[in-house]
This record gives structure tokens, C-alpha cells and sequence, in this order.
């Protein structure tokens, strides 16, 4: 297997998505598509389902995927490390941040930590919406710097470092998008847009929740992967997001109107 189709194969089992995955990779999606072709016949065997709605890994595509993972893991760990022995670093840590605020507040941590442990490298990633625990699980972040809840028994946790409150992010033609303030029984009004991905349960009701305080059902939207696909989906109409405050300044944009809720419990 030649390492492009390595890590095109392991993108696009994370993506789950052809564009996405050419766009990591800085490839057309035709190239995606030949690498993926080339790879199934090398195996003799589809390793993707692939419809007009969704991609999706085969029986045999999630075998091999969780049998690769981990040595191109640990390649790419022993090139990190002989590279950064050449630049004089001892050591890297992988931090994982969920969204812009926090990636803001580890950069900063990082800038104190490259003056105080000059031997310390520090590499940053955004955590994808559809994965909240996949990639610090494999191992590929030491610490993460996400939402709460967490209830998983495997994962240890510190202390909430901030707290804001939560918004509702609406097309701006919504009759919502002229309100001050909403509260959680407005959600009974609009589809919410869903989570997809490895997304448990309990977070899913915490971004998306099913029913409001009073039990009215909310209505669920297409399902998003990350945020910028869900702001065009809101600004098309499609439905609406529940996020946290920093969203309406870091995600400004034309046909987006951000309502603050009266009653959500900050995030």
C-alpha cells in the first residue's frame, strides 16, 4: 500500500465525506475517488458505500481501518519525533480544542509554555462536532479543551475553565430572528439541526435537545459534521443550531441572526 492511499483511505473513514476529504488532503475529488478505487482493488473488495446522501464504511472498510490506525499512528508519531529532535525539541504535546474560543485560550497557553519549557512543542487541532472523543481516545490528543457534559467512564476530566451562555443561531428571515431573547420552549418552532457522527447519546440531547422543558417535540434537521456546514444550512434555511455565545462573533456572516435564550443553562 503506498502511503497516499494510506491516508487517504484513513481521512476519508474519518470524514466519511469525498469533498471534506479532498480538502485536507489538498486534492481534487476525482483523486480521492482513483486513490480509493486503487486501494479496493489492491483488497479485492469495496471498502466504502457510497449514495447520492452518504458515505459509509463496509464490514471489510472498518476492519482495515481499525487495523491500520494504529501503525500509521505510530509512524507518523516516530517522523513527528525525529523531526522535532532536529529541531532541538524534547518533547510534543497534541492538544485538541472543540471550537474557536477554546482553540484561542490554548494558543495562548501554548505561547506561556514555549517560554517557560523551551523543549516543549505544542500542536493544535480542532475537534470535529461528529467525533467529540474519537481522536483524544486513539490517542492522537493528549488533552482536550471541549464542552461539557462528559460522561465517559474512560475519559478523566478537570475542572469547567469558563462558562457562557447559549444562543440560537437562525436564518434571518425567521419570524424567531426578530426577537430580542428566546426561550427553550421556542425550539418546539423551528428543526434544530442534528449531529452526525460517533456522537453519544447524552450530548446529543445537550446540542440537539428532543423535546422542550414542557415536553413539546422538537423537530430535527439534516444532520452536520462541523460548524461551517451547519451555518449554511441555517443560512439556507434549513433549520437551526443551538450554540454557545462566541458562535455570533466568530461566525458572523449575512443571512445568520444569533438569539440569545433567557433560560438555557450556559455553556
Amino acid at each position: 500500500m503506498e502511503r497516499d492511499e494510506l491516508e487517504c483511505f484513513l481521512l476519508l473513514a474519518d470524514e466519511l465525506h469525498f469533498g471534506r476529504t479532498a480538502e485536507r488532503m489538498r486534492l481534487s475529488k476525482a483523486r480521492v475517488s482513483q486513490l480509493v478505487q486503487r486501494l479496493e482493488r489492491r483488497v479485492g473488495a469495496p471498502l466504502f458505500i457510497r449514495t447520492s446522501r452518504r458515505v459509509a464504511l463496509t464490514s471489510i472498510g472498518r476492519q482495515l481501518r481499525a487495523d491500520l490506525a494504529p501503525h500509521h499512528h505510530a509512524i507518523e508519531e516516530a517522523l513527528e519525533r525525529a523531526a522535532a529532535t532536529a529541531r532541538g525539541i524534547e518533547s510534543v504535546l497534541h492538544v485538541g480544542f472543540s471550537n474557536p474560543l477554546t482553540g484561542e485560550i490554548v494558543m495562548k497557553a501554548s505561547e506561556v509554555l514555549r517560554v517557560s519549557h523551551p523543549g516543549l512543542a505544542v500542536e493544535v487541532c480542532e475537534v470535529p462536532l461528529g467525533d467529540p472523543y474519537g481522536q483524544l481516545r486513539r490517542g492522537e490528543f493528549d488533552v482536550q479543551l471541549t464542552e461539557l457534559p462528559v460522561r465517559e467512564e474512560d475519559l478523566g476530566g478537570g475542572p469547567p475553565l469558563l462558562a457562557e451562555d447559549r444562543v440560537l443561531a437562525l436564518p434571518a428571515g425567521h419570524p424567531l430572528a426578530g426577537r430580542d431573547t428566546v426561550t427553550l420552549e421556542d425550539l418546539a418552532t423551528v428543526p434544530l439541526l442534528t449531529l452526525a457522527g460517533e456522537v453519544p447519546d447524552y450530548w446529543l440531547e445537550h446540542h440537539v435537545p428532543a423535546r422542550t422543558p414542557s415536553g413539546r417535540p422538537i423537530e430535527r434537521g439534516p444532520g452536520v459534521v462541523n460548524m461551517q456546514e451547519g451555518l449554511i444550512l441555517v443560512a439556507a434555511g434549513r433549520g437551526a443550531l443551538l450554540a454557545p455565545a462566541h458562535t455570533a462573533t466568530y461566525y458572523a456572516r449575512p443571512g445568520i441572526t444569533y438569539v440569545p435564550f433567557t433560560d438555557a443553562a450556559p455553556t
